[in-house]
């Protein structure tokens, strides 16, 4: 039977807070920006982490310049963790790009717009209806 909180989980959690720490106040590279840490997951044997970050940036062309950034200084980046970190393997880290912040904040954008839609709507809708019922003698509905 699988524990609940597993050492590789809390390995992942640990380290999801760690990397978050030094890219955003040790990592001093211009082309990354602001980066934020969504989720790591790590391989059973500890030898590869793979780490969802996000940047709040929508064109595809400077997502590719971020990751290609963050790849390039990985190494740095790993030698900066593993100093904070008491594991006798570090796991080699992989950035992937986590769409799913952004396309959220779209969806939930295109959720309001509607919603926003079709209560105006309803009020230009409820305006004639009262001006109908208005123009009715009483006792006629």
């Amino acid at each position: 039977m699988a524990r609940e909180f597993s050492r590789t989980r809390r390995i992942a959690q640990q380290l999801q807070q760690e990397l978050a720490q030094v890219l955003q106040r040790d990592i001093k590279d211009p082309r990354i920006g602001m980066v934020t840490v969504n989720d790591v997951e790590v391989s059973r044997d500890l030898s590869y982490a793979k780490v969802f970050v996000t940047f709040f940036e929508e064109d595809n062309k400077i997502v590719e310049e971020k990751l290609e950034a963050l790849t390039t200084a990985s190494g740095y980046v790993r030698s900066l963790v593993a100093g904070r970190m008491k594991l006798r393997v570090m796991p080699e880290l992989r950035f992937v790009y986590d769409a799913s912040l952004v396309e959220g904040m779209r969806m939930s954008n295109l959720v309001t717009r509607i919603i926003h839609d079709d209560e105006a709507k309803q009020q230009k809708h409820g305006n004639v209806e009262q001006n109908d019922s208005a123009d009715k003698p009483e006792g006629e509905e």
